[in-house]
């Protein structure tokens, strides 16, 4: 066996042909180390979503990729925003199973903050996942995340790995999952709390994929709300930070890219009747290739309007139109921080069930 080498693929101009093999071969990659991982490929994201990813017009995508014996074995996707926070560069690994313990997670890793430093990038963002089953060492070492409650062991060979490559664990989501439909008595149960709370203070609105203009200013306001200072009631499709702020141009610019990769998007927003506005959103994510997996986007309610079940209201009315939309879904999950007791409460309301954490490590050029 020959000793890997590192490389950077050329992402192809279609996935047709010769010329998208290694790029369909990377992707297969992705998808083996999630089946290893959650003994399913239910989060391995098609060659098309990944395809689509790489012509983002807001970010960067590159893929290096480890080839050992002319076969790719480990690929390390590199993520640069383009428009905001350009100090920083979002990193994924995946190795294969079969090639992983002889160092090339860290040669993969190396290679890419080499690539990010001759980008002039500043800030490296490393994700880690970790199921359920190897948590339960009591009695290891828990390394605390610098943002929120959140610990990961040091007996984790992932966490391990992180934090001997000099990365600090800044923030731990819990990873949960629910089975798919819900019992129909469950959802009327849940509708009748939450209109109990809010006492027919609210209407809500529902579209898929094209957020209505009557709507589309406050949508905008909402999401800026989520960046600048994330609500306590928040949901994360697990795909890193939340989007930069919007202005209405961008939000159209990224439905349109939505739409090209078949994604389709459902919304429930809940209006204020006094005011007129929209207060909360609601969004979920189903794959064009993959209708049998769904993925819970953020939920954002603004501060004045918390304690009123709002969050409850929008959820259960988003999860009835996913079941209406796409009876085929079987399962749908989310990520939640540790600490937001209430959009877990909520969760667990709706039958998610916890299935592990991921671990967003962090390091600082500057301060080496």
């Amino acid at each position: 066996m020959t000793e890997a080498t590192i490389e950077q693929l050329r992402i192809p101009e279609t996935l047709d042909g010769e010329l998208a093999h290694d790029f369909l071969q990377a992707v297969e990659v992705s998808r083996q180390v999630r089946v290893h991982t959650w003994g399913n490929d239910k989060l391995a994201y098609t060659a098309e979503e990944l395809f689509a990813q790489c012509h983002d017009p807001f970010e960067w995508n590159v893929v290096l990729v480890a080839r050992q014996d002319g076969s790719i074995v480990g690929r390390a996707g590199i993520v640069l925003p383009l428009d905001d926070n350009t100090e920083l560069a979002y990193v994924t690994l995946d190795v294969l199973p079969t090639a992983s313990g002889a160092g090339l997670g860290r040669k993969l890793l190396e290679a890419a903050e080499t690539f990010v430093r001759g980008e002039n990038r500043k800030i490296v963002m490393v994700e880690t996942n970790h199921p359920a089953a190897t948590l339960a060492d009591a009695e290891s070492e828990q390394i605390p995340a610098s943002q929120g409650s959140g610990t990961l062991p040091l007996s984790s060979r992932e966490a391990r790995f992180a934090y001997s490559a000099g990365y600090e664990l800044e923030r731990v989501e819990q990873f949960s999952a629910c089975a798919l439909p819900l019992d129909a008595a469950l959802v009327a149960k849940l509708s009748q709390q939450a209109a109990a709370t809010h006492k027919s203070s609210y209407a809500v609105h529902q579209w898929m994929d094209t957020c209505p203009e009557e709507w589309e200013h406050d949508f905008v306001r909402l999401e800026r709300d989520l960046v600048d200072g994330k609500p306590a009631d928040d949901d994360d499709d697990g795909n890193g930070d939340a989007q930069e702020p919007w202005d209405v141009a961008q939000l159209r610019e990224t439905e349109e890219l939505s739409a090209l990769t078949g994604r389709r998007t459902l919304v429930s927003a809940a209006e204020d009747l006094q005011t007129g506005a929209l207060v909360g959103f609601t969004s979920i994510s189903v794959l064009g290739k993959r209708q049998d997996v769904a993925f819970q986007d953020d939920t954002v309610v603004e501060p004045a309007h918390k304690g009123r079940d709002v969050g409850l209201l929008i959820k259960v009315a988003n999860m009835e139109a996913l079941m209406r939309e796409f009876p085929q879904a079987g399962s749908i999950f989310t990520w939640n921080a540790p600490e937001n007791s209430y959009m877990l409460t909520v969760n667990a309301q709706l039958g998610y069930v916890s299935a592990g954490m991921t671990g967003q490590w962090r390091k600082d050029f500057n301060a080496l």
